[in-house]
């Protein structure tokens, strides 16, 4: 293991200069490659930041495999299209908080690597298995009880730093007092491997199967580590691997900043709003945006909105943060133009649940039951031949707010084929017939309003889980058609929060295929579509989609 370095940063250099609110003539002690010992004698490493003016601080803990040294993490947001000037400094490794913003307000911040990755101890790296769980709290005690620390730990982190918070808070380490899990998955089967049941054959494959080496990836040299890949092709069903992989969100007790992002559908959105509804903190709030992950975080109001949480739950500042509402969701009436609103829970108590009945007669939603049956067929798979995909479409007659879960119930057939891929989108027209695209997964700019996937053989419910307006899928076995066997499924939109204005139109999209697919975007090519789906609607098929309006006013 490399030995450690002691640097002294002095922040308004020109590797620091573009921070906010940091003064130009603070300096910070960086303590590189500082061993933190495990409760099994094995080592991990991280990085420290702490102000020079010594004494003890509240100290933030950010913990991912991904690298400590990872800094800065500009190479690999310049991969990523669209992504944006971010104003952090150079000591920000990928997706940490920034040490030249948090250093001078009076925060330690530790950067600590994952066990059996890059310099670390450890024989056998695994995500999200109950070890890391120990280890996490095993680095929150260890930053307790150095002299820099006055004993109150927070975590902080975007993504992967997001998911091993809600693991690490359900172990309840004494002295972590607070997280802040900025969009980041906590069910590893239900919200990264597979999409209502359809693997990820893209993002997903791409990210474990580069990263997951020790030549170009952060597994340790002469560590094993568990082929993502493979586990994803041999383990289609939820079994105790993956769940092993899933925290229990109801131990969690500490107070919680959970932030959700309408635009990381497919990843992080889900798993956020879980986080938050799981907890079992008397002191939890949620913050839904509909703009994009790393640029909200390192904004001067998401960065503010951080630190006003943490001063009162690591400093013990009483700043008003108690009284605010525990739930944010900004609306969003377009690309980048957003309300928000506030709420005391999530899903918003005065929501009206309304079912918008498919017509396949004209390819209409409506807002009573549709009477007489028709079906609705379309080609499996991506043609030229014959039409692929369907639309249905809804014009609001005055102002609503869509905020939430939606569903779609559907009920279906297959011709030629025992099973159904089905992928679904909702999108927004305005009076005048322009579509209004949102920031969607990957910084993409012409984004849906809500997404949602089911694999038909999947849709087996867990009763006690699924409510009205948000379908469980068990995922634990496969439930194939016969052949003209017609079926009711239910299709989880992932939760988002839309505006419609009197004239303003929704359109539903239901086909076989990816609805968008461009670079480094989640996508699912191993698909069990063949010949043509038909949907049936009306009379004894009451197809139909919830949607959660909330009143303006």
């Amino acid at each position: 293991m490399p030995e450690m370095e002691t640097t002294i940063i002095t922040v308004g250099d020109t590797r620091t200069c573009n921070v906010y609110g940091s003064p130009k003539d603070a300096k910070i002690i960086f303590e590189k490659h500082v061993p933190i010992p495990m409760r099994d004698g094995i080592e991990l490493m991280c990085n420290v930041f702490r102000p020079e003016e010594g004494g003890r601080q509240p100290a933030i803990l950010c913990f991912a495999p991904y690298g400590k040294d990872s800094y800065p993490p500009d190479a690999q947001f310049a991969r990523i299209p669209n992504v944006g000037a971010l104003p952090f400094s150079e000591w920000t490794g990928w997706e940490m908080p920034d040490p030249v913003y948090w250093c001078p307000n009076g925060y330690v911040v530790i950067s600590a690597d994952c066990r059996a990755t890059n310099d670390c101890g450890g024989e056998h790296f695994a995500h999200f298995d109950p070890q890391m769980c120990r280890d996490f709290h095993d680095i929150v005690e260890w930053a307790a009880e150095q002299d820099w620390c006055d004993g109150n730990v927070g975590s902080n982190g975007v993504s992967y730093l997001a998911a091993t918070q809600w693991l690490g808070a359900s172990e309840n380490p004494p002295h972590l007092k607070a997280i802040i899990p900025w969009e980041g998955f906590n069910d590893f089967y239900r919200e990264h491997v597979v999409h209502g049941g359809m693997p990820d054959t893209n993002f997903f494959r791409e990210i474990w199967g580069r990263r997951m080496n020790s030549d170009t990836g952060f597994i340790a040299k002469g560590a094993t580590t568990e082929d993502m890949v493979a586990e994803q092709n041999n383990r289609p069903l939820m079994d105790e691997f993956w769940a092993l992989k899933h925290p229990d969100l109801s131990k969690i007790t500490c107070p919680v900043y959970a932030v959700a992002s309408w635009a990381t559908a497919g990843l992080h959105t889900r798993g956020s709003v879980e986080g938050y509804k799981q907890a079992s903190s008397k002191e939890k709030w949620l913050y839904g945006h509909g703009r994009k992950e790393w640029e909200t975080y390192y904004a001067r109001e998401g960065l503010e909105r951080q630190k006003r949480f943490f001063d009162c739950f690591l400093k013990g500042q009483e700043n008003g943060m108690r009284d605010v509402p525990r739930v944010c969701i900004e609306v969003r009436d377009g690309f980048y133009d957003g309300r928000e609103r506030f709420f005391d829970d999530f899903p918003v108590p005065e929501t009206v649940y309304r079912p918008l009945f498919l017509d396949a007669s004209d390819n209409s939603l409506k807002s009573a039951p549709v009477s007489s049956s028709a079906e609705c067929r379309y080609a499996a798979t991506r043609t030229e031949d014959a039409t692929d995909t369907t639309s249905w479409d809804f014009t609001f007659d005055k102002a609503v707010d869509l905020i939430g879960h939606m569903k779609l119930k559907l009920w279906v057939s297959a011709e030629g084929a025992d099973d159904l891929d089905l992928h679904v989108a909702i999108k927004k027209f305005d009076k005048y017939g322009n579509e209004i695209y949102f920031p969607d997964f990957q910084h993409v700019e012409k984004g849906l309003a809500a997404s949602g996937w089911l694999r038909v053989s999947h849709r087996e419910l867990d009763e006690e889980k699924s409510t009205p307006w948000q379908p469980w899928l068990k995922h634990e076995r496969l439930l194939k058609l016969s052949d003209g066997e017609i079926v009711p499924c239910e299709v989880e939109i992932l939760a988002s929060a839309t505006g419609f204005k009197a004239g303003d139109r929704l359109q539903l999209i239901v086909q076989g295929y990816d609805i968008i697919s461009v670079f480094n975007r989640f996508k699912h090519e191993d698909t069990v579509n063949a010949g043509t789906h038909v949907i049936h609607t009306g009379g004894d098929y009451d197809s139909h989609l919830l949607v959660p309006a909330v009143a303006v006013y």
